[in-house]
């Protein structure tokens, strides 16, 4: 039997049950995911409503620059950033996309 030919009650039980037997991962995964949503958090402050090039944003949230170009990639790869020209021909410059 699959994971898909069971009832609703029955995958709940299956999920509870993985939860408990995994749970280091659960909770470092967990923390992880709070980290980077704290980061993303702050380089959208740093972004607010003027376009900025990432060595700009890595100063203003005090990062290092790999690691802000790291999350304005994956900002980008979902559509929360959008490249908005470049600055003296050499460096890109970042926007936040306004949600839909």
């Amino acid at each position: 039997m699959s994971y898909k030919d069971l009832s609703k009650k029955e995958k709940t039980q299956v999920l509870k049950q993985l939860r408990e037997e995994h749970a280091d991962t659960v909770k470092r995964t967990q923390a992880l995911l709070k980290e980077q949503n704290a980061i993303r958090k702050k380089i959208r402050g740093a972004l607010g409503e003027e376009s900025r090039t990432v060595t700009q944003v890595a100063n203003i949230v005090d990062m290092p620059t790999h690691e802000v170009m790291w999350h304005i990639s994956a900002m980008r790869k979902y559509d929360l950033v959008a490249e908005d020209g470049m600055e003296d021909f050499v460096d890109v410059l970042y926007k936040l996309v306004e949600e839909k």
